[in-house]
């Protein structure tokens, strides 16, 4: 006889019965057959987590073993397509159900009907490992799907190439375990991270096209980034750009837990994005989750285990991908919900003990390694927070910090003065600055590094000039310190803030980033060394001069770099010119 329903709480449901079920197990909730994950198991009952809406649930109704975890289907269809929290497609949900996700409608989640094109890569006799890839599918024109492995054993039956649906075998290995097929899809627990051969060192710059983190806060592929900001700081918009620009295979982006508006406005803006990779539509090489805050709040917490599970399976296959968590204090929220109908002893602000070690399991996931089949992948994560108030030092941001190596600051104050991406410089920091540093001498065979620093000394710089300026006024400072406000201004103005509105500056490759740097310190540079040969500031202050630096960004094409000779040329004319009328 099966376990029966005790007690419903929200989206918590007791039963009895716990020795037939096992931590961990999914399984099918009441007449509605509802999804639901057992948590707990205690003498005489176990403690079950729903994913969906328990409205309409009765006690004594039968809970329905799986005998197995939650898990994802990992096969063809996932690119491209948009799912919940549980990995259900919402679009054939709409098609068949309407605007609404009804309970009960079961787990579907691949469509099992189409026909895929498949390529078969290994022979009768072979020896197949875990993580070998027996058959190729062109997913989309830019994605070909490579169908890994998840048995050893040795081919003994191999199918012709040609059109398979999801369900059908296409390969059967003799293994430990006997005779085993492999068919188009595998199942993976979500919150097991998936094998891989060995971990590889954090060396390769995540390249972005926002000039702010290429060059001032690196990411590395592999990384671990968290983006806190209060409401309209702009964590959005800048997940969107690095969903857009990044260099990477895969893009993974989880709603979690937001607004239905910002979502709806996400799942329409992104099938019109254009990739400047491939000149296709970015859906092409995109997975959505969206799980919005009016769905189940236990999905909310599975979604980014969903999310990281699917890039786990692309990395295996070689690719590079990106996840973006938008946000993670939405999923603190929903852990801190079921944490409380646990009637789980509460942390700071209410939040379970747990909370720090949940997040570091998560960012863990992320990582540049060599796969089981000898590839070499990387999944790089990069999660929103969202602090009440702006409050950097609230648990989910302070708890999150300490998993990352790049801590990317969004500043209110810059946001409504209009400088995007508001990261506050003074602020954010990147761990990952001296291990790229071997990446941009190799790629341009300059010390960036050098650079940056030295432009990051005099933001620093002004940061002190300000708080003396507010004390004794402008017309107080001395030359040198008016001089570091107009260098600050060409770095905060010219190189920092970014338009993604224009067609120039929305993407600028890393070439015209090192042009543009070069150039600012070169001015730098010349007007330092001219105060200190006793030069006055009035004489080096040329408004003209600053303005076309400020615009360069503008006003030089991406792939107009030689016009900085002329640019350059005019920097050293205008010092070499007021030297000589100072004779």
């Amino acid at each position: 006889m099966n376990p029966k329903i005790k007690i419903v709480n929200g989206p918590v449901v007791v039963c009895d019965r716990p020795d037939l079920l096992s931590v961990r197990e999914m399984v099918s909730v009441g007449k509605l057959k509802l999804i639901g994950e057992v948590i707990s198991l205690d003498e005489d009952e176990a403690i079950i987590q729903v994913y969906e809406d328990t409205s309409g649930l009765k006690v004594n109704e039968e809970i329905i073993p799986s005998h197995r975890p939650l898990s994802v289907r990992l096969g063809p269809g996932m690119v491209g397509n948009m799912f919940d929290g549980i990995q259900r497609p919402l679009k054939a949900i709409m098609d068949e159900q309407g605007a609404f996700i009804p309970s009960g409608i079961g787990f579907k989640n691949l469509d099992e009907e189409k026909l895929w094109d498949v390529k078969i890569k290994v022979s009768l006799g072979d020896t197949i490992s875990k993580g070998d890839i027996y058959a190729l599918i062109d997913e989309t024109e830019t994605i070909e799907h490579r169908l890994l492995s998840n048995i050893d054993g040795k081919v003994i039956e191999v199918a012709k190439d040609g059109q398979y649906r999801l369900n059908d075998t296409i390969v059967k290995v003799q293994g430990p375990q006997g005779i085993q097929e492999l068919k188009l899809f595998q199942y993976w627990p979500v919150r097991n991270p998936r094998p891989v051969r060995r971990n590889m060192p954090i060396e390769k710059l995540f390249e972005t096209g926002q000039r702010v983190l290429d060059v001032f806060f690196p990411i590395a592929k592999g990384g671990t980034v968290a983006i806190p900001g209060g409401f309209g700081t702009g964590k959005t918009m800048l997940q969107h750009q690095l969903a857009q620009y990044s260099d990477v295979d895969i893009i993974i982006y989880i709603g979690c837990g937001e607004r239905g508006n910002e979502m709806t406005q996400v799942l329409e803006e992104f099938p019109d994005l254009i990739d400047p990779n491939t000149g296709k539509g970015l859906m092409e090489r995109t997975i959505l989750i969206a799980n919005t805050s009016n769905m189940p709040v236990a999905a909310r917490e599975a979604s980014i285990y969903t999310g990281i599970t699917m890039a786990e399976y692309f990395r295996d296959m070689g690719y590079d991908v990106a996840l973006m968590a938008d946000s993670s204090s939405r999923w603190a929220e929903a852990l801190r919900e079921i944490s409380g109908r646990l009637e789980e002893i509460p942390a700071e602000e209410g939040y379970p003990a747990y909370l720090g070690s949940r997040l570091s399991q998560f960012y863990e996931r992320a990582g540049y390694v060599k796969n089981l089949n000898g590839s070499e992948g990387s999944v790089t994560l990069i999660g929103a927070v969202s602090p009440s108030g702006g409050d950097f030092s609230e648990p989910v941001t302070e708890n999150t910090r300490r998993s990352v190596n790049v801590f990317l600051g969004l500043d209110r104050k810059l946001a409504y003065s209009r400088h995007y991406p508001a990261i506050n410089w003074m602020s954010s920091y990147s761990k990952y600055i001296d291990k790229v540093k071997d990446y941009y001498e190799e790629r341009l065979g300059k010390d960036i590094i050098g650079l940056r620093d030295d432009l990051m000394n005099v933001l620093l710089e002004e940061d002190e000039v300000k708080s003396i300026m507010m004390l004794v006024g402008e017309d107080a400072l001395s030359d040198e310190q008016k001089n570091i406000m107009d260098v600050s201004s060409l770095i905060r103005n010219g190189f920092l803030q970014q338009n993604a509105f224009n067609e120039i500056d929305k993407y600028v490759p890393l070439e015209k980033q090192v042009k543009m740097l070069e150039s600012i310190h070169n001015y730098y540079g010349k007007s330092k060394k001219a105060i200190e040969d006793g030069l006055s500031f009035s004489k080096i202050h040329d408004p003209n001069l600053l303005n076309d630096l400020t615009t360069m960004k503008y006003n030089i094409e991406n792939d107009q770099l030689d016009k900085f000779i002329d640019l350059d040329a005019r920097i050293d004319n205008h010092f070499r010119s007021i030297r000589e009328d100072n004779r």
